[in-house]
């Protein structure tokens, strides 16, 4: 085990989060007594400086980490994963629809946790030692889905690849589609949701929502893509920030659930006839520049009860794909006023340069 400081990119995923949360989720052999004592010796620190485990750190940061401490070390090596079974690993690389020197993308399985918790046994994390393939490192997770979230999930195989596509994500340069089936039919059939996004107190963290006092800024972009009548439509919907739940509490506070989404959309986020219970949000699509040069762009295809509720209610599959990927992002309310005091600005010092210009002719 080296003994050099670790120095780790916060991720895509991870913007906003508390200090000792992210440790419990990236570095969970490190107890909450080691992190604080780093914090207060100064050890610990984003971007050259001191921070606590109670405060919250930004996508694109650098968080510096001590080495790790010697007996937490050795209690690891104590706690080695179990080898994976030849179904789990069939299982693992079954996934796989995309492979190359620096990157995996999985099309993950709706049901199927990104990371580990409390009582969750299976997880793709658990799975990458069966991706490793000819790499010297085990493959490392860039980015997480939601549990019940099926599609397109990007993992690094090394290190230099784990950077560069964590820094894609904060920059924003990468991009994800995603499609769902929602309750009723917007009346925009394109439009923009911004709307501040905090987790809901009382729920231990467990559920978000819409918080225009202390939310962060999110903002998602849908557009309907076909309907049935007034019952359900099917959406396109692109996330412009990388909130925790985002585009399910957004859909939910236009009037618009998930269909499968009980947690947002309550009772109302179920349909009756042949259309499945289970969640309708599939990442479809992701492109990220490749540490290497050119691009990934990759494709998931939908699960089965997904592709089935599409048929069910008469949609034609190839519609969806028919819009192009690369929508720009329409400026912030800030970034237009702050367009139109430049202009203003513009304007009135073109006026003074005019009028000193007729005192001059005189």
């Amino acid at each position: 085990m080296s003994d050099a400081v670790r120095q780790f990119t916060v991720g895509y995923d991870d913007d906003g989060i508390r200090v000792d949360r992210w440790f419990r989720r990236h570095l969970p052999d490190t107890s909450f007594t080691t992190v604080a004592k780093w914090a207060r010796t100064g050890q610990l620190r984003v971007d050259g400086a001191r921070v606590g485990p109670g405060d919250r750190i930004q996508a694109g940061q650098v968080l510096r980490v001590p080495p790790a401490e010697p007996e937490r070390v050795e209690e690891r090596g104590k706690r080695e994963r179990p080898p994976l079974s030849e179904d789990e690993a069939t299982f693992a690389r079954e996934m796989v629809i995309h492979k190359d020197k620096a990157a995996l993308v999985l099309n993950k399985p709706p049901g199927l946790a990104t990371q580990g918790g409390t009582k969750t046994v299976q997880h793709v994390d658990g799975l990458l030692d069966a991706l490793q393939y000819e790499a010297e490192g085990r493959p490392k997770l860039v980015h997480r889905l939601d549990k019940d979230t099926s599609g397109a999930l990007l993992v690094a195989r090394n290190a230099r690849a784990a950077a560069a596509f964590a820094k894609s994500f904060s920059s924003r340069t990468a991009k994800k589609v995603y499609w769902a089936l929602v309750v009723d039919v917007p009346s925009i059939d394109d439009g923009m949701i911004e709307l501040p996004i905090a987790k809901q107190p009382g729920t231990g963290g467990e559920k978000m929502h819409v918080d225009e006092e202390n939310g962060q800024p999110a903002r998602t972009r849908y557009r309907v893509i076909e309907r049935a009548g007034n019952r359900a439509c099917w959406v396109e919907l692109q996330p412009f920030t990388g909130r925790t739940h985002q585009l399910r509490v957004h859909m939910a506070a236009i009037g618009h659930p998930i269909v499968g989404d009980g947690k947002y959309g309550g009772p109302a986020a179920f349909l009756t006839g042949n259309i499945s219970r289970k969640m309708h949000l599939h990442a479809r699509r992701i492109r990220v520049d490749h540490p290497d040069g050119g691009e990934i762009d990759v494709t998931a295809e939908l699960p089965t009860h997904f592709a089935e509720s599409l048929n069910s209610l008469g949609f034609e599959l190839m519609a969806g794909d028919m819009m192009p990927l690369d929508m720009k992002l329409p400026p912030t309310r800030e970034e237009k006023k702050a367009k139109a005091r430049a202009h203003a600005k513009s304007v009135r010092k073109e006026r003074r340069g005019e009028r000193r210009g007729r005192g001059s002719a005189k």
